[in-house]
């Protein structure tokens, strides 16, 4: 059943407050949406739609592009609802979805963009990470770290994203980048050289 996308606020979605749903609930939830039920979808969206969002403001750096990935992922969620087998939590299933979206359009938009390579600096590396590290909250006193990551050069930013922020591993993130691995670390580098730089101002 094609989507119109629902009733939904999903071009304009904002990061909200999560809708707690129960993991039974969640699957019967699931199951109802994947039968054509808009109101299920919609409680569904209610629940993931504020994680979604914050990833791809993280990955994007731009709150209106954002918007529009997670109209995206959304209509995507609900065309591939029938795939999602219940392995994994549902928010999960959405979090890789989007993932896979927003690095798919990006790789759309950048299919001529130069690979940048760059030599690795293990102690700027360390240095920054140290930098993020949650204990460290003087140093992040001093800077709007989401502003910050906005501002890195697209590749940059996402591999770290994804590294730094979501966790994935430099494997993980060069298949779904479709990226050497070695290239990955020069953008995990370049990201936090950058951001260092930010924090020293």
């Amino acid at each position: 059943m094609p989507i119109t996308i629902l009733a939904l606020p999903l071009r304009d979605a904002q990061p909200m407050s999560q809708a707690p749903v129960a993991a039974d609930g969640e699957a019967a939830l699931v199951a109802r949406a994947s039968s054509g039920d808009v109101a299920a979808f919609e409680l569904l969206y209610r629940h993931t739609a504020g994680r979604v969002f914050a990833l791809c403001l993280r990955m994007s750096g731009d709150r209106i592009r954002a918007g529009e990935l997670t109209h995206e992922v959304f209509v995507r969620a609900w065309e591939r609802l029938g795939q999602y087998r219940g392995e994994s939590a549902f928010t999960t299933w959405m979090h890789r979805l989007a993932v896979n979206l927003v690095l798919e359009r990006f790789r759309s938009d950048r299919r001529r963009e130069a690979r940048v390579t760059l030599v690795e600096d293990e102690a700027t590396d360390h240095a920054v990470q140290s930098a993020f590290d949650p204990a460290a909250a003087d140093v992040l006193d001093r800077v709007d770290l989401e502003r910050a990551v906005a501002q890195l050069p697209p590749n940059a930013r996402e591999v770290f994203v994804l590294h730094d922020i979501e966790g994935y591993r430099h494997e993980e993130i060069a298949e779904r980048m479709h990226l050497a691995q070695g290239t990955v670390r020069a953008h995990l580098h370049r990201a936090r050289k950058l951001l260092m730089g930010m924090l020293q101002r």
